[in-house]
């Protein structure tokens, strides 16, 4: 199991509006994150900074790359892309972080 995490941004005036969304999260979009292996997935927010950081466990992070192109997942960030940063593609923008320190 590989732990993964990341850093995104909010626009200014969106923490609300992120939070509904992902309180309402698509079954189908749910399913798929699961279904690839990605388990134990939480967003935590730097409310001064509008900083996203994403932390999560995956069986196999070989695994991220065909989500990627899933119809559901493109979908869902065509959603999202009126809040937060987006990529060209309309992926949000992310920043991999390096783990430094860990402590079971």
């Amino acid at each position: 199991m590989e732990r993964l995490a990341f850093t995104m941004k909010l626009f200014p005036g969106q923490v609300e509006e992120y939070k509904r969304r992902h309180d309402a999260i698509w079954p189908a979009l749910k399913y798929l994150l699961k279904d690839s292996g990605i388990k134990d997935y939480s967003i935590f927010l730097d409310e001064g900074s509008l900083t996203l950081f994403g932390v999560m466990k995956v069986e196999d992070a070989a695994v991220l790359g065909p989500i990627r192109d899933h119809p559901v997942m493109r979908e869902w960030w065509a959603y999202m892309k009126d809040i937060m940063e987006t990529n060209a593609d309309e992926s949000p923008v992310q920043t991999a972080l390096r783990e430094v320190f860990y402590m079971a």
